[in-house]
C-alpha cells in the first residue's frame, strides 16, 4: 500500500485479489499505449519516445513471467508492484503531454524532465528485483534487461539548452517589472521555435489564450502557488504584440492618452537627486533613509565620503537599496510627459509650413522613438504613419531622409506597422521614388523596403510600383556593398511572383529566371521561356544568360515539352544565338543534336515550328564563318548522315525552312571545313538541284539558291559542273542577273558565271543569250565602295575571260567591239586587287592575239609629193595597230597602267600583270618590246621580283630577264641592280631558276658560259 500525491491510500496489487498474471498483461498493456502515445506528444516528443523504447524492450520478459508464472515470492511481488505503479504513472504523464497546451508544457519542462528520469530509475529499480535466473529464461533476455536496466538507471533527462534559456529569461523579466514590449516579442518567438508552432501572430495569441485556460484550470485544482507562477508569466507575456490585437492595443492607448489632459508636469521634488539637481534615473535608497541617484551616491563614496550629504550623520556603504515605488513614479511621469508630447507633435508636422521646424520635430520624434520601443509604439498608434508618408513627397533631401529612417524603425517593430503602411494610398510608390536618389537616401529606402517585402501584402506591392524593380537591379551592383546586398536580398524576397522575375529578367536580372527554368512547374517554365523568347536582348544580355547555364533547361525543353513548350523555347534559342559568340558555345554544349532531331521529326502539320528551328541551326552555322582561326574549329554537322538529310529537306520544305537550310550551308560553305562541306554536298547532287531550283520564282529562295551554288562552283570539279550546266541554266542566270532586284543574288549570279569552266559551249550560250552586253553594262569606271558593287564588278570581269579565249578571234572582236579594252585598262587602276588580276589576264589574252591582227603597212606607189601621209607603226608590232583592229596594248595606253599593278602586294596579280606585259617582247619584238618595259619604268619592279616568296612570280622573272640581258644596253643599265639577287638564287633556288640565274650572270660577266650551273 503507498500514499498517493492527493493523500489518499493505494491498494497493492495483492490486496486487491488481482492474480500476478493478470497485473503483467495490464503492465504489458500498459506499455504498448506508451509506445504509441510517446508520438502524439506535444512536447519532448523525443524524451518520452527514449522511455518508450525502454519500456517495450522488458515487454519480452513481461511475457515469460505471464507464461510460466514464476512463484509468488516477495521479491517478485515488490517488482511487479514498482512496475505497475511507475508504468501507470509514465502512461498518465505521457497522456497529459498529448493534450495540455504547448506553452504550459514548456513552463513545465523541468517537472516533466524530472518525472521522466524518476520513473525511468525506478523501473530499473524494479527490473532488478525480478528473480531472472529462477525463472529459466535464455541467456539473451537476461542480456537485453540488464543491458535496459543500465540504460535506464543512467539515463538522463534535462531540458535542453533553448528551454533552459527561455525559462531563464522569464524568471530574469519576472523580477525585473520594467521589461519592454521588445523582449517579450523575443521571448515570444524563442517559445515558437522551441514548442514548433509558426512565428505568427494569429497562431501565437490562439496558444497564449490555451495557456490561460491551463492557468484557470490550476485554480479549479487549488494549485494556488502554480496559479500564482503562471499569472506572472502571462503578465509577462501579454507585453508581446502576439498577446493582444493592434485593435486592442490602440484602443487602450488612446483610452489612457485622453485621460492625461494636455499640457505636461513639471517633475515633484522628489524626483529630483539632492546632489545632482537632475530627475533620478536610479534611485537608491542609503541607510539614512534618503535617496539619491546610484551614480551620484557611488560618486560620493568613492571620493572618500562616509556621511550623508542631506542629513551628515554616517553611512553604511554597503546599504544601497533600490528605491522601486519612487522609480516606477518618475517613469510614470515621464511616460505621461512622453506620450503628451508625441500627440502634440502630429499637428506641427501636419501643418507646420517651415521646413527647418519640421526637420526639428522629425529628429525629436526620430529620438524619442529610439530612446525606448513603447514610445514607438504610442507613435505609431498615434497614427503618425500616413503623415510621415505624406512627408516623402517633400523636396527636402534631409527631411526625407529623416522619414524613411523612422519608418524603418517602424518596420522592424512588427506587422502592427506594416499593416498601416500597407492602408496608405500610394505608400509604396512614394518609397520606391527615394530609391533614384542620393546615396545615403536610396540606401535608407532599400532597407525599408527590405523591411516591408517581409510582409505578405506590401511584398506584392512592391514588385507592382513602376520602375521599382529596375532601380532595385541597378543598385544591385552599386559600389556601395551593404546597399547592393539589401537590393540583392529584396529581389530575391520579390522572386516569388513569376511576373516580378520576369521584370527583373527585363532589366538584365536573370538569376531568378534561371532558376524557374530549372526548377520550376512546367506552367512556370512556359512563362519564363514565353518570356524569354519575347525580350529585346542586347548582346551582353545574350552571354550572360548563355554563362548562366540557360541552356542546358532550354535544351531539355526543346527534347521533352509539347509542341507549344518547344516552340517558344526553339524561339528563346533563336534569340540567343543570334550572337556569334554564343552560337559556338551553343554548338560545343550539343545544341544541335536536339534541333535536329525537331527538325528531322516534326511534320509539315507544325511548320512555324521548323521555320524556327532552321531560323536557330542557320545563326549557329553563322557563327562557324566568324570563329577565331587560333582555336579548334567548331563544327556544325558532325556527320555525313545529317549533311544529307538536311540538304534533302530542300525539296520537301516551305520557303522559310528552304531560305533558311540553303542559307546554313551558305555560311558552312565559308568557315574552316567549307572543303569537306563542299565534297559531301557534290555527293548528294546538290549542283544538279539547285541549278534546276534557280528557276524557282519565290523571292526568298531563288536568291539563296544562286548564293549557294555560287560558293559550290568556285573551285568545284569542273567536270561535275560541265555535267549539269545546261543553256537554259545560262538563261536563268542571265534573267536573274538583267531583272533581279537583290543585289547580292545579282553579285552571286555573275560569280558563277565567272568561276564555270571555259569552255568553248558555255561561251557560246552567254554569246547566244546576249552575255557580253549583259555582263560589260555592269563594268563602271571610277572607284566604288560598296562592297555589294565591288564584288559585282570583279565577279564580271572575271566572266569577261569567257569571251577572250585566245583561240577564238571571232570572240575577241565581240569584245573588244564592245569597247571591253579601254574599260579593262581603267580597272587596273581602279579596280580592286582581284580585279586587277582579271583585267590583266583579259588584256594578256587580248595582247597575245594582237601579233596576228597587227596589219602590215602598204608600199608605197606613185610620187611622194602627191599620196597620203604614211601611218604611222606600231613599235611593238612594226605594222598598223589600234585598241579595236589588233587589241594593241600600246595603242590602249595599257602599258603604265599595268606597270602600275606590279607595286600590288598580291603576287597573283602582280604575275598577271607581269603576263600581259611580257606578250610585248615575244619573238621578235624583244627589242622594240624592251624599249617600250624602259620607258614605262617596268624593268626595276621585275628586278625586284626576283626576291618574292611566290616561285612562279620569280620563275617568270628570271625567264624574262634573262631575253632582256640580251640587249647590252639593258644588261649595263639593270644588270648591276639584279646581280646580288641573282647570286642568291643559284643557291637558294630551285635547279629551273639556278640554270636561269646562271645565264643572267653569264650575261652579265659574272659566269663564263661553260659553268657548271648551266
Amino acid at each position: 500500500m503507498r500514499q498517493t500525491a492527493s493523500g489518499c491510500r493505494e491498494l497493492s496489487w495483492a490486496e486487491t485479489h488481482i492474480s500476478a498474471s493478470e497485473l503483467l498483461s495490464q503492465i504489458i498493456e500498459a506499455i504498448l499505449e506508451i509506445t504509441t502515445t510517446a508520438n502524439n506528444v506535444l512536447f519532448k516528443k523525443e524524451s518520452f519516445k527514449q522511455l518508450a523504447a525502454y519500456l517495450e524492450r522488458i515487454v519480452p520478459v513481461l511475457k515469460e513471467l505471464k507464461r510460466k508464472e514464476g512463484g509468488n515470492s516477495e521479491s517478485l511481488n515488490n517488482a511487479i508492484e514498482i512496475l505497475n505503479r511507475e508504468v501507470k504513472a509514465t502512461k498518465e504523464l505521457t497522456l497529459e503531454c498529448t493534450k495540455r497546451n504547448k506553452v504550459y508544457l514548456l513552463m513545465k519542462c523541468r517537472g516533466i524532465d524530472k518525472r521522466l528520469q524518476d520513473a525511468s530509475r525506478d523501473i530499473s529499480q524494479a527490473l532488478s528485483l525480478l528473480p531472472l535466473t529462477s525463472l529459466e529464461l535464455s541467456s539473451n533476455i537476461i542480456e537485453d534487461i540488464a543491458q535496459v536496466q543500465g540504460n535506464m538507471q543512467t539515463a538522463e533527462f534535462r531540458a535542453a539548452v533553448a528551454e533552459e534559456q527561455i525559462l531563464e529569461k522569464i524568471e530574469s523579466g519576472i523580477q525585473e517589472e520594467n521589461i519592454n514590449r521588445s523582449y517579450a516579442n523575443n521571448l515570444m518567438v524563442l517559445i515558437a521555435e522551441a514548442v514548433g508552432i509558426p512565428n505568427e501572430r494569429s497562431v501565437l495569441r490562439k496558444e497564449i489564450e490555451d495557456f490561460k485556460s491551463e492557468i484557470e484550470n490550476a485554480r479549479l485544482r487549488k494549485d494556488l502557488a502554480e496559479a500564482i507562477q503562471m499569472d506572472q508569466i502571462i503578465s509577462l507575456l501579454e507585453r508581446a504584440d502576439a498577446a493582444s490585437s493592434p485593435k486592442g492595443r490602440e484602443i487602450k492607448y488612446l483610452t489612457k492618452r485622453s485621460s492625461l489632459g494636455s499640457q505636461p508636469l513639471e517633475p515633484l521634488q522628489s524626483f529630483y537627486c539632492p546632489i545632482t539637481g537632475d530627475v533620478m534615473v536610479d534611485p537608491v535608497e542609503t541607510s539614512s533613509g534618503q535617496t539619491f541617484e546610484r551614480c551620484a551616491i557611488s560618486k560620493w563614496f568613492a571620493e572618500g565620503n562616509n556621511i550623508c550629504p542631506l542629513t551628515a550623520t554616517p553611512l553604511d556603504r554597503s546599504v544601497l537599496r533600490p528605491n522601486k515605488t519612487l522609480r516606477q513614479s518618475i517613469e510614470e511621469w515621464k511616460d505621461r510627459n512622453t506620450m503628451i508630447t508625441i500627440a502634440s507633435m502630429k499637428s506641427k508636422l501636419m501643418f507646420e509650413e517651415e521646413e527647418e521646424e519640421v526637420l526639428h520635430c522629425l529628429k525629436q520624434l526620430k529620438e524619442l522613438c529610439e530612446q525606448s520601443d513603447v514610445h514607438q509604439e504610442w507613435v505609431i498608434l498615434e497614427n503618425y504613419i500616413p503623415v510621415l508618408l505624406q512627408l516623402l513627397a517633400s523636396k527636402n533631401h534631409d527631411l526625407r531622409t529623416c522619414v524613411l529612417a523612422i519608418l524603418h524603425n517602424f518596420a522592424k517593430d512588427g506587422d502592427d506597422a506594416k499593416e498601416r503602411i500597407a492602408k496608405v494610398d500610394n505608400a509604396i510608390s512614394s518609397i520606391v521614388r527615394s530609391l533614384g536618389r542620393r546615396v545615403e537616401e536610396r540606401r535608407l529606402a532599400v532597407v525599408l523596403l527590405l523591411e516591408l517585402s517581409k510582409y505578405e501584402l506590401l511584398r506584392n506591392c512592391i514588385g507592382k510600383v513602376r520602375g521599382c524593380i529596375l532601380l532595385l537591379v541597378t543598385m544591385s551592383s552599386d559600389d556601395d556593398n551593404q546597399s547592393a546586398r539589401d537590393a540583392e536580398e529584396l529581389l530575391e524576397n520579390l522572386s516569388f511572383s513569376d511576373q516580378n522575375i520576369i521584370q527583373m529578367a527585363r532589366a538584365n536580372y536573370f538569376k531568378h529566371l534561371l532558376q524557374r527554368l530549372s526548377t520550376g512547374s512546367e506552367d512556370v517554365k512556359m512563362t519564363m521561356v514565353t518570356a524569354l523568347a519575347e525580350m529585346v536582348l542586347t548582346d551582353h544580355n545574350k552571354v550572360v544568360l548563355l554563362e548562366g547555364g540557360v541552356l542546358a533547361p532550354l535544351l531539355h525543353l526543346v527534347s521533352h515539352g509539347d509542341i507549344q513548350m518547344k516552340m517558344v523555347t526553339v524561339s528563346a534559342l533563336q534569340n540567343l544565338s543570334s550572337l556569334p559568340r554564343n552560337g559556338l558555345q551553343m554548338i560545343r554544349e550539343g545544341a544541335v543534336g536536339p534541333l535536329l532531331d525537331v527538325l528531322f521529326h516534326h511534320s509539315s502539320s507544325t511548320p512555324r515550328l521548323r521555320e524556327q528551328v532552321a531560323a536557330t541551326i542557320m545563326h549557329l552555322a553563322l557563327s562557324t564563318v566568324l570563329q577565331e582561326c587560333d582555336r579548334t574549329p567548331v563544327r556544325l554537322l558532325e556527320s555525313e548522315e545529317d549533311i544529307f538529310k538536311l540538304f534533302s529537306l530542300i525539296n520537301v520544305t516551305g520557303p522559310d525552312v528552304q531560305q533558311n537550310i540553303l542559307q546554313i550551308f551558305q555560311a558552312l560553305c565559308q568557315c574552316p571545313s567549307a572543303t569537306d562541306i563542299k565534297i559531301k554536298l557534290a555527293q548528294c547532287s546538290a549542283i544538279q538541284i539547285l541549278l534546276q531550283l534557280c528557276k524557282h520564282n519565290d523571292k526568298k529562295v531563288r536568291p539563296n539558291v544562286v548564293k549557294l551554288l555560287f560558293f559550290l562552283v568556285n573551285d568545284g570539279d569542273e567536270a561535275t559542273i560541265l555535267e549539269h550546266v545546261e543553256q537554259k541554266c545560262i538563261e536563268s542566270l542571265l534573267t536573274i542577273i538583267q531583272t533581279s532586284d537583290d543585289e547580292e543574288e545579282v553579285t552571286s549570279a555573275m560569280g558563277i558565271i565567272s568561276n564555270l569552266p571555259e569552255n568553248p559551249l558555255i561561251t557560246k550560250w552567254l554569246l547566244d543569250t546576249g552575255g557580253i552586253p549583259t555582263i560589260f553594262s555592269f563594268l563602271q569606271r571610277g572607284r566604288c565602295n560598296d562592297p555589294h558593287k565591288v564584288q559585282l564588278v570583279e565577279n564580271a570581269v572575271g566572266a569577261i575571260r569567257h569571251f577572250i579565249a585566245p583561240t577564238k578571234l571571232e570572240w575577241q572582236k565581240k569584245a573588244a567591239e564592245a569597247d571591253i579594252i579601254p574599260v579593262l585598262v581603267h580597272l587596273l587602276d581602279y579596280g580592286t586587287a582581284l580585279t586587277k588580276k582579271f583585267a590583266a589576264i583579259s588584256l594578256c589574252r587580248f595582247s597575245k592575239s594582237s601579233p596576228k591582227l597587227s596589219r602590215s603597212v602598204s608600199k608605197h606607189k606613185g610620187f611622194w609629193c602627191l599620196s597620203a601621209p604614211p601611218e604611222t607603226t606600231c613599235p611593238i608590232h612594226g605594222g598598223i595597230c589600234s585598241m579595236e583592229s589588233s587589241f594593241c596594248l600600246v595603242e590602249a595606253d595599257a602599258v603604265r597602267p599595268l606597270v602600275r599593278v606590279l607595286e600590288e602586294s598580291d603576287p597573283e596579280v602582280c604575275e598577271a600583270s607581269l603576263d600581259a606585259l611580257l606578250t610585248l617582247i615575244e619573238d621578235e619584238g624583244l627589242q622594240s618590246g624592251s624599249k617600250v618595259l624602259e620607258q614605262a619604268n617596268a624593268i626595276p619592279p621585275m628586278i625586284k621580283f626576283l626576291g618574292s616568296t611566290s616561285v612562279r612570280l620569280q620563275e617568270k622573272t628570271l625567264s624574262a630577264l634573262e631575253r632582256i640581258f640580251r640587249l647590252p644596253e639593258f644588261k649595263q643599265k639593270y644588270g648591276p641592280s639584279a646581280q646580288t639577287t641573282l647570286v642568291d638564287l643559284t643557291q637558294l633556288g630551285n635547279s629551273s631558276m639556278k640554270s636561269l640565274a646562271a645565264k643572267i650572270l653569264a650575261h652579265l660577266n659574272v659566269l663564263h658560259n661553260q659553268s657548271t650551273f648551266f
